[in-house]
């Protein structure tokens, strides 16, 4: 058995490699650039969480080298503190400081005392999180409530408008978790994530494939009432299914205007099944808040006729290979993965429990909504027809 030599990553190796994780590229497609495992690509950026490090810069407060070389000639012409402060333009106590911390007037030297100083400022400072245990335990609260960090931020702010101590940018959150070295938020907190993973994926990269079917009369997107499109106009909602092994499904809606979320149990794929469960699940809902229904081109929905017959709402399918125009479905089902991972057998659940999910996403705060919730917007909807 051969055995490949283990590399050592050059900082521009590095830098190479760190640029191609934040433009979206997956761990193995780097690795196959430097024809090593995925794993090895990991082991480089899971200390930092997967969050690129800054790039470190020396304080233009700090002595520079040349400074240090100045203060050793200086010593060896056993010239005073004060007038080697002078020359240099320094304080005298930075100077003192300077050579008893580096071996003192018998020993010093600039270039080891340079090093040192590089060393000592690799200290990790301690971020906004470390400093308040009232912030950390709202936070970690709220994590373990399945609120994401960016929620968990825009409700401190809504919370606590007039007392920045209490607030932390979602950032901050983010690098707690996912950079262990700074001891803030526990590790075991990164399970109720959505994702799960155990380092941050760049904002660009993209998972997302799409399967098509053939609908029959189906009316395009493109002819749903321009009203719909600037959701200025609650009624409208976004459907599709997410699978799970053994040929189970749940059908997901949302409501456009508020992002409101109804989950329906579904027996079978078939579209005798979809469109019963879908018949049902519309009359839990006032007619004024339920006008339309916009789904992707899965034969699930093939009749969409017998849906609208029934229930007097429209129905509008997007165009192909085109998920984005579902967008807040979209949204909500990679939420919804948090608690019905691929794989897992969703047959399972009772609709009792699919209402308990659907409530729990309803009441988290969401920033297109300026951190309001979606039940409180819906809420709103519901009196305002009454």
């Amino acid at each position: 058995m051969t055995y490949r030599t283990r590399i050592k990553y050059t900082t521009e190796q590095k830098k190479y490699m760190w640029d191609r994780w934040l433009k979206g590229d997956s761990l193995k497609d780097i690795g196959r650039y430097f024809d090593r495992p995925s794993s090895s690509i990991y082991g480089q950026l899971s200390p930092t969480g997967g969050i690129r490090p800054p790039d470190r810069k020396r304080s233009r407060l700090s002595l520079s080298l040349a400074e240090r070389e100045e203060i050793s000639r200086s010593i060896v012409g056993n010239l005073s503190i004060r007038t080697i402060a002078s020359k240099l333009g320094r304080s005298p106590s930075t100077i003192s400081r300077e050579i008893k911390r580096n071996e003192g007037y018998k020993r010093y030297r600039a270039t080891s005392a340079d090093q040192a100083a590089w060393n000592r400022s690799k200290r990790p400072k301690l971020c906004k999180l470390a400093c308040s245990r009232t912030l950390r335990l709202n936070v970690a609260k709220k994590l373990k409530q399945h609120w994401s960090p960016e929620q968990i931020a825009g409700w401190l702010r809504r919370e606590y408008p007039q007392e920045e101590h209490n607030q932390v940018s979602h950032e901050i959150i983010y690098r707690s978790l996912f950079v262990q070295a700074r001891g803030v938020l526990k590790k075991e907190l990164l399970q109720y994530l959505r994702t799960k993973r155990t380092i941050r994926r760049s904002k660009h990269s993209t998972m997302k494939n799409s399967g098509l079917g053939q609908i029959k009369n189906a009316a395009s997107i493109r002819e749903r009432p321009t009203s719909v499109e600037d959701r200025a106009v609650p009624g409208h909602w976004e459907g599709d299914l997410i699978a799970g092994s053994n040929n189970t499904h749940i059908a997901t809606l949302v409501e456009r205007h508020t992002r409101y979320v109804m989950l329906a149990k579904v027996t079978g794929k078939d579209t005798e099944t979809v469109v019963t469960a879908l018949i049902k699940q519309s009359k839990k809902l006032p007619r004024e808040l339920y006008k339309s229904l916009t789904w992707d081109r899965g034969k699930e929905l093939a009749d969409h006729q017998r849906f609208s017959l029934a229930t007097d709402i429209d129905v509008y399918f997007c165009d192909p290979h085109s998920p984005w125009q579902r967008g807040s479905n979209e949204n909500t089902n990679g939420l919804l993965r948090q608690y019905y991972p691929k794989g897992t057998d969703l047959s399972v659940h009772s609709q009792a429990q699919l209402n308990r999910v659907a409530r729990e996403l309803n009441e988290r705060p969401r920033k297109t909504l300026d951190f309001e919730t979606p039940a409180e917007r819906f809420e709103a909807c519901v009196a305002a027809t009454s």
